[in-house]
């Protein structure tokens, strides 16, 4: 039972929306009636609030850490499960008619949390790409995808499996930037809106 013990507490850490309560609380407004309606740490951006962006991406990060750090104290073998629930619980939050965000700050904290150098793979692909990009979803995408490969050569193979399955979550809740992206149309952080 102590995987489902994990994925549960691993899932409800995660489903806090962060971005749309400290919205809120600011006075920033309803985050799911602006821009692309997520709840991430991007969207929060396009309120014109950097100080909450930042804070967001933050607490997204830190919560997805602290669900697998929790699982280590009680349910050491589970771990993969706290980190597979934690991404869930953000992605598909049921306070949110499991309507959240995509995954890419939560899953950096749970790299962090089964071990830190797949954690620091994580963090240079996704602030490398971009920094040399300026897009939000192609450094979220590329650091999802070096995830796995990270826990591989750094002798963690045992989170291959659960980083894959989430690797492949990120892609698939990204599918409409892929489009965007193929189209020469995604936003660039900072670039009024294209490319």
């Amino acid at each position: 039972m102590e995987w489902i013990y994990a994925l549960i507490a691993g899932y409800a850490l995660g489903s806090v929306p962060f971005g749309l309560i400290l919205t809120r609380l600011t006075g920033a407004g309803d985050l799911r009636a602006i821009g692309s309606g997520n709840i991430g740490a991007t969207n929060v951006l396009r309120t014109g609030r950097k100080g909450l962006a930042v804070a967001t991406l933050l607490l997204d990060m830190g919560k997805g850490l602290v669900a697998v750090l929790l699982v280590w104290r009680f349910w050491p073998e589970a771990a993969s499960y706290g980190a597979l629930g934690a991404v869930l619980g953000h992605c598909f939050p049921v306070w949110l008619k499991f309507k959240g965000g995509k995954g890419v700050a939560t899953m950096m904290g749970v790299s962090l949390g089964l071990a830190w150098p797949i954690g620091l793979a994580y963090a240079a692909a996704w602030l490398g790409l971009l920094a040399a990009t300026r897009i939000s979803s192609l450094g979220g995408m590329g650091a999802a995808l070096i995830a796995p490969l990270a826990a591989l050569v750094t002798g963690h193979a045992a989170f291959v499996p659960v980083l894959a399955v989430l690797a492949v979550l990120v892609l698939w809740l990204h599918r409409a930037n892929i489009a965007r992206l193929r189209a020469g149309t995604e936003p660039r952080i900072g670039g009024g809106g294209k490319p």
